[in-house]
């Protein structure tokens, strides 16, 4: 299966870059790295006969790749074209997922920022809410209700 998965890799990593590196992993798997666009990969053996597990992720800044941010299972043997159309939409879920989130325009002025921001600082100074305070209280007053309890039946 190594040598098949590896061709199998070459032909869906031709479909999907011009520009990219095939290597294989430790765990037996096949590494597409598309180092133009900042993606990579991953083709490794799954539980079932002739299944895949396929995973996408990101390329970090020095040559790292971050952890998988999407992935599927597929056979092996579906096909070169519709495991790139698999592949491709693995990328496009890693590339969603990686975008960062767009401000609105309602928070972009700074004085309401400071104030969003003021209060949340506050939110998080408080630990402990009111409602635990009750259930605390509550437990403790069980707990001395039963000591009594059990001191005044043994007397």
């Amino acid at each position: 299966m190594g040598t098949r998965l590896r061709e199998t890799a070459s032909e869906v990593a031709a479909l999907l870059w011009r520009e990219h590196v095939v290597y294989r992993e430790r765990g037996g798997g096949v590494v597409i790295r598309g180092e133009h666009v900042q993606r990579w990969i991953s083709m490794a053996p799954s539980g079932g006969r002739d299944e895949i597990l396929l995973r996408a992720g990101r390329i970090l800044d020095g040559g790292t790749t971050a952890p998988a941010r999407s992935e599927a299972v597929a056979s092996l043997g579906a096909g070169t074209q519709e495991l790139a159309a698999i592949c491709r939409r693995l990328l496009a879920e890693a590339a969603t997922e990686a975008a960062p989130p767009k401000r609105s325009a309602r928070l972009a002025s700074p004085r309401r920022a400071g104030k969003r921001n003021r209060r949340i600082r506050t939110r998080r100074g408080r630990h402990t809410g009111f409602g635990s305070w009750v259930v605390i209280v509550c437990v403790v007053g069980l707990v001395a209700l039963y000591a009594y309890n059990a001191a005044v039946a043994h007397r």
